[in-house]
């Protein structure tokens, strides 16, 4: 009979099991792999890392081809600092450049430049060969679409609530 007290019982961690332990190995190896594998090319193709690519693309992706600092940094799940300096190297390439917030004096916004369009235009391409090469072209549609379901459910379930949090992206 167990004698232990429920508190002790309660606080003991429910370990993984063989098969969750391959599949978190499986992932960790596969996403690890897969953001090197992106890197690289897009280091090759256009000198930037991914994600800076990242950062280029949500601009592209915003109204007037803008987003406040803060919001693309909680977009981007980096810290502002980190942000910064980024912004610092694409505003060097001629790709962002920064604009003061007129109804915020501290706030600014990034603005992905004509010429930053330019690069993403042609690159694109050469990533999108990239990601379809390395993840969709190894899968069924069946398996991307589960693939889809599987990481909409754990980014919605690790989605923070940001009062009061203390998340990279708001420091």
């Amino acid at each position: 009979m167990n004698t232990a007290p429920t508190s002790a019982r309660t606080d003991e961690p429910r370990w993984l099991t063989d098969d969750e332990q391959g599949v978190w190995r499986s992932y960790l190896q596969a996403t690890t792999l897969l953001e090197d594998h992106l890197d690289r090319q897009l280091q090759r193709d256009a000198g930037m890392p991914h994600i800076y690519y990242g950062l280029l693309v949500r601009l592209a992706d915003s109204p007037d081809r803008r987003l406040r600092m803060t919001e693309l940094a909680r977009d981007a799940k980096i810290t502002r600092s980190r942000l910064s300096h980024a912004v610092a190297r694409l505003e060097k390439n001629g790709w962002v450049r920064r604009e003061d917030c007129p109804s915020d004096k501290r706030g600014q916004f990034a603005v992905l430049t004509d010429e930053g369009m330019a690069v993403l235009d042609r690159t694109a391409p050469g990533h999108v060969r990239a990601v379809r090469g390395a993840l969709f072209d190894r899968l069924t549609p069946e398996q991307a679409k589960s693939l889809g379901e599987i990481m909409q459910i754990v980014a919605e379930g690790l989605q923070p609530d940001e009062a009061g949090a203390d998340l990279p992206w708001l420091r």
